[in-house]
């Protein structure tokens, strides 16, 4: 199928992803817009990820009262510069990290701030289930990394499914946007409030 300027310009407004990109994805993908998304989506992945380590001192301040009034959450999300930081989609996927902290409580941002006496605790917990099972140590051990996985994805908000789209983390949408933006994006922080909860 012949790539036309008017498919190009089609998934760049889907993407944001610049014109010759998408020109090249539509190439790859014999003029299919949602295999060219795909390809897109894995290359941009990959680009996301060498843009983490820049520093980010911009950003915004998003917040999410619950409509009776009883849960309340604060996050700052950071970026790089301001033209972003005014920008509606970023405000909007701020706005959308506040909600989803407020429906799927995490209590860290990312694995690594988890207290390492608690990772242990874990570690002893899944152990002793599996104590009376006579499961080679290697056998063991992958099961401990399958159960602290399922444990991470529940208390850490980076790898949290995303509750409007349960099938990426918070990291693969932070990154879509790290992609769009030609920016790093961290979450900085958060606070969530309920009332009757310390």
């Amino acid at each position: 199928m012949k790539v036309t300027a008017k498919l190009v310009n089609e998934l760049r407004q889907r993407t944001g992803i610049g014109m010759m990109d998408c020109k090249k994805a539509l190439q790859e993908a014999d003029g299919d817009i949602e295999k060219a998304i795909i390809y897109l989506r894995k290359k941009g992945y990959d680009r996301a990820k060498k843009k983490m380590d820049r520093e980010t001192t911009e950003g915004a301040v998003g917040s999410y009262i619950h409509s009776d009034n009883k849960l309340g959450v604060l996050v700052e999300v950071n970026c790089e510069s301001d033209f972003v930081a005014r920008n509606k989609e970023f405000k909007d996927l701020v706005k959308n990290i506040a909600m989803h902290i407020a429906a799927a409580d995490p209590k860290y941002i990312t694995s690594d701030e988890i207290p390492g006496d608690i990772i242990e605790r874990e570690k002893e917990i899944i152990l002793e289930q599996f104590k009376d099972t006579n499961k080679p140590p290697e056998i063991l051990e992958r099961i401990v990394q399958g159960k602290l996985k399922k444990y991470y994805s529940e208390v850490c908000l980076w790898n949290q499914p995303y509750i409007k789209e349960d099938k990426i983390t918070i990291e693969k949408l932070v990154s879509s946007y790290i992609t769009k933006f030609g920016e790093n994006i961290k979450i900085r922080r958060f606070a969530r409030f309920s009332i009757g909860r310390s």
